[in-house]
């Protein structure tokens, strides 16, 4: 259920923050509650969604003006953006849905206010030669971004072949980090997104199992938006102008592929039609979609709730919150004030 109290809490804290500076997105100077603040930081990561068109044909800047900046930070995984949240660093970023189940149970202070994709085959356990299905990769040495939505796939399909991180050595890499490690033999395999899940095919790998795969199991994974709870009571305007953008984004991946692919291969230094197919290997989902029960208002708080009771049992986390912590933690409210087009 959504919690009927949280929109008055909100606008109550919105008001209290008046007379404080945004964690990183604000200053002495920011206009009144709900408008636009004088920065905005934003996390992001090279993953071919409708954050990247965003970033590519700036349109933040557009929509904001003059008055507000806007910073792009690059990371490399979600667990990085959330060290980076609870550092005060970043206002806006971009983790998996493993990532932001994890950050819900530690405390982080953030909500969601946004789906960029459903991750399909974009992600998967690509192997070398010789390996056949996961039970073989019994004593191998297989790299994934730790606290990453891969690497609570790899967990789950270890667990699925009756293996788990002790019968394999499961190691913490970052993406680039794995494409050299892949390269120079270091290691046998890797649980990665694209692009690098796209390179690591093209030199020879194979793939054992997809997240599509994964998801058909009740294993479904997520690229969100994250935004900090003092960012969002505070400049609630400025997140929805941010959702508009990114529901523009994918408007333009669903209506003109083309030039949505020729925007991500701009950002990734890839070809347009290398770009158009690991786009194909997502799901886009328009904001007046996403409010519904499937998604934002229903199915991604139920999945982040099972993704940290899922990796508290593995013995991942530590502590899992009380399920309407995650129901709480997600805000259909931005999706729905996107116009309909």
């Amino acid at each position: 259920m959504r919690n009927p109290l949280r929109r008055v809490l909100a606008a109550a804290a919105a008001a209290a923050l008046l007379v404080t500076a945004a964690a990183c997105g604000g200053d002495d100077e920011d206009t009144a509650a709900g408008g636009a603040p004088s920065k905005i930081v934003i996390g992001y990561q090279q993953i071919p969604n409708g954050d990247l068109v965003v970033k590519h044909n700036k349109w933040l800047e557009e929509a904001f003006g003059s008055d507000t900046t806007i910073e792009w930070k690059l990371f490399d995984s979600g667990g990085s953006v959330n060290e980076a949240i609870q550092a005060g660093s970043v206002d806006i970023g971009l983790v998996g849905s493993s990532p932001a189940s994890r950050g819900i149970s530690s405390g982080i202070k953030y909500r969601v206010p946004w789906i960029f994709d459903v991750i399909g085959d974009a992600e998967a356990l690509v192997v070398k030669g010789g390996l056949t299905d996961v039970k073989s990769l019994k004593g191998k040495t297989i790299a994934t971004p730790f606290a990453s939505t891969s690497h609570y796939s790899l967990l789950a399909a270890l667990q699925k072949a009756g293996l788990d991180s002790k019968s394999v050595k499961v190691i913490d890499s970052e993406p680039d980090a794995i494409l050299a490690a892949w390269t120079r033999g270091d290691i046998d395999g890797a649980y990665v997104w694209n692009p690098v899940l796209a390179k690591l095919l093209a030199d020879g790998g194979k793939t054992l199992v997809s997240s599509a795969e994964l998801a058909k199991e009740g294993k479904t994974t997520y690229d969100l938006g994250v935004v900090t709870d003092e960012f969002a009571e505070k400049y609630p305007d400025a997140v929805k102008t941010w959702v508009a953008q990114q529901d523009k984004a994918v408007t333009l991946i669903k209506d003109d592929p083309t030039a949505a692919s020729e925007a991500i291969a701009a950002e990734l230094s890839i070809t347009p039609a290398e770009a158009k197919a690991q786009m194909e290997d997502l799901i886009f989902v328009n904001a007046a979609d996403q409010a519904g029960d499937e998604y934002l208002a229903g199915g991604l708080p139920d999945n982040l709730f099972a993704t940290a009771e899922f990796n508290k049992e593995l013995g991942e986390i530590t502590t899992v919150r009380a399920e309407k912590a995650y129901d709480d933690a997600v805000d259909e409210s931005f999706a729905k004030s996107v116009p309909k087009s």
